[in-house]
């Protein structure tokens, strides 16, 4: 599937005013594969399981899993 690329890639950018700017190099971002998963995980998080099998330190595998299951999906649809 892959990573389906930078999520939030940008240019160099200039910090600070005046004398002694520092130029900041490029960063290519996240890849969008994890930007689509914490999107999922974060829904998640806010519905589980009503048997609350999904909460605590015993849902976070589980979760996870889950949230890149769906960002793949969303890599795989956003290919077609």
């Amino acid at each position: 599937i892959g990573t389906g690329g930078a999520a939030f890639p940008s240019a160099g950018v200039v910090l600070g005013a005046g004398k002694g700017d520092k130029q900041q190099g490029a960063y290519e971002g996240m890849e969008l594969r994890d930007y689509f998963a914490a999107k999922a995980l974060s829904a998640m998080i806010g519905n589980t399981d009503k048997d609350g099998c999904t909460r605590g330190a015993a849902g976070v595998a589980i979760l996870t899993r889950y949230a890149y299951e769906y960002a793949d999906a969303m890599l795989i649809e956003r290919a077609k």
